[in-house]
């Protein structure tokens, strides 16, 4: 199985690759017709949600940098 890989874009949506399944929160499976590629809405604004749209462009503002998280607390 291959590795998932999200991208965080900027000013836009997180690209996802590889091998993944969507569900929504009950659990039911988005039909994604094959796409091994795909980007999912940060910005609020798509009409298609989950997915994106492109209707970020000129609306929403993020420079997406990697950063490490504090240590996961036990």
């Amino acid at each position: 199985m291959s590795k998932t890989k999200l991208t965080i874009n900027n000013n836009g949506s997180v690209k996802i690759e590889g091998d993944f399944e969507i569900v929504d929160r009950n659990g039911n499976v988005y039909g994604l017709q094959g796409r091994e590629v795909l980007s999912i809405c940060r910005c609020g604004l798509s009409k298609n949600k989950p997915f994106c749209d492109g209707a970020h462009n000129g609306h929403f503002e993020h420079e997406a940098i990697a950063f490490d998280l504090p240590p996961k607390k036990v």
